[in-house]
């Protein structure tokens, strides 16, 4: 690093790079990106040091915002049977109360609770799209609005995903009462892309994607007519297999699960993120992994919801491709999607140390970095320790003992395994700290904001 200057500096004693630590690294960062990276290096004078082992951040795949304000308030047994599809019920109820401002002070909290928790860039799936009536707001697009804001606010990168929603069922079964703030012709979801694509035009840190929401709220024509509209490079996002009856489902209406029916009848690829994909045979397995689309876990929220468990170790096996997304927001940790993740599969298997690959048989080391890979993948971002990605990172907390104590090789497994505390101290954006020793700027009018739209949505108050 010599000649002419004009990048910021960070000098950190222990960095994960390319999937292995590196002693005494020296990060240059020109225009939120990393221009050069050295190891075994000096300090310069000017670089600002990072206090802790320095991790690259993650993307989280998936994201519905509104949702964060009714974290803990399904877990009251009304129903013997109760399930996923009374969850839906209640969150319908929720839904008839929201403002856009109450949407904007949500998802602020929510975006800045998940920088504290090494997220810089979210998937944010977005249908809440109208009126409480179902009718446009003056600005077509303002609930979206409402979300890039927040994301601005916090300091966040957004990967928005406008949803396309117009059915209830399988077929194009007409929508019921409780989504009419999320229905769109294909039509005017492509209006509402433009006038996103417009909105987040000129942003670094922000872009956008295509979204269905499911094969039960969209038909076989309307997709082909969006993607004959709209750009063949943006990413594809979409819920799919989360429950057996929605398998069920499909197998009623078209002879066909899934998985398999968007593959045989849209054709599966690199663009597609498959969210939740929890029910699935050998075949569409194969199918998935062959293909390179990323499957978009939320185990928390699957585990929170009953939605079963994801056969990762035949994932593993096959090399597919998987981010993690925290989804309805009942936890917002990345150790905790990622120890969920590996835990379901040695409940299932009644055995240790479940997902591996050849290269990484450290658990945790491979857990994170299939997450970055998958993240980056899922909501087309480079995120990473390397030339060229966004210069986001996370520093922990040399102070704990399982991570100043540790040897590099076990930073990874400490954190993910041992530690039930928040552990991430600083965090950068594009090179701009957003997280100082836990905290956020906006940590006090936020969470007040915050807690008076709890009372009102949820308490009337």
């Amino acid at each position: 690093m010599t000649g002419i200057r004009t990048g910021q500096y960070y000098f950190a004693k222990r960095a994960w790079l390319n999937q292995e630590w590196k002693n005494n690294v020296l990060f240059e960062v020109t225009d939120g990106v990393f221009t050069c990276i050295k190891f075994d290096t000096q300090v310069c004078s000017d670089a600002v040091q990072l206090n802790g082992p320095v991790l690259p951040t993650l993307a989280n795949v998936h994201s519905h915002a509104f949702q964060r304000v009714m974290a803990g308030m399904a877990e009251v047994c009304l129903n013997p049977n109760d399930s996923f599809w009374s969850w839906r019920d209640l969150m319908y109820k929720i839904v008839q109360k929201l403002s856009p401002e109450q949407a904007n002070v949500i998802a602020t909290q929510l975006y800045i609770d998940m920088l504290k928790a090494g997220y810089t860039q979210v998937g944010e799936f977005h249908y809440l799209h109208h009126d409480v009536a179902g009718k446009y707001y003056a600005n077509k697009a303002e609930m979206a609005h409402q979300l890039i804001a927040a994301a601005d606010r916090s300091g966040i990168g957004l990967t928005l995903l406008p949803v396309l929603y117009s059915h209830s069922g399988f077929g194009g079964q007409k929508p019921n009462e409780g989504q009419a703030r999320f229905i769109h012709s294909s039509q005017s979801y492509l209006d509402l892309q433009i006038q996103c694509e417009q909105a987040l035009a000129n942003s670094k840190l922000h872009n956008l994607g295509i979204c269905f929401h499911s094969l039960r709220a969209v038909t076989e024509t309307q997709i082909n007519e969006v993607f004959n509209e709209l750009d063949k490079e943006r990413v594809v996002h979409i819920h799919i297999s989360e429950q057996q009856k929605e398998v069920n489902d499909s197998l009623a209406w078209s002879g066909q699960r899934p998985v398999e029916w968007l593959h045989q009848h849209i054709g599966l690829s690199e663009r597609w993120n498959l969210i939740h994909a929890t029910h699935l045979n050998d075949h569409e397995l194969n199918t998935i992994a062959s293909s390179g689309a990323v499957v978009g876990l939320c185990p928390t929220t699957e585990a929170n919801l009953g939605d079963g468990i994801f056969p990762g170790v035949e994932f593993e096996r096959l090399n597919g491709r998987w981010g993690i997304g925290s989804d309805s927001h009942v936890s917002l940790s990345i150790v905790e999607e990622l120890r969920v993740l590996e835990y379901g599969q040695r409940l299932r298997d009644q055995q240790r140390n479940r997902l591996y690959r050849g290269e990484h048989i450290s658990i945790g080391d491979n857990l994170f970095n299939q997450a970055l890979l998958g993240g980056n993948q899922s909501c087309g971002v480079a995120l990473g320790l390397s030339v060229g990605s966004r210069a986001d990172f996370m520093v922990l907390d040399e102070a704990h003992p399982f991570i100043g104590a540790s040897e590099p090789k076990d930073v990874l497994n400490r954190w993910l395994f041992a530690c039930s505390e928040n552990v991430i101290k600083d965090v950068f954006v594009a090179g701009k700290q957003v997280i100082s020793d836990g905290r956020h700027e906006l940590d006090t009018v936020s969470r007040s904001e915050f807690t008076q739209v709890i009372k009102k949505v949820i308490y009337d108050v």
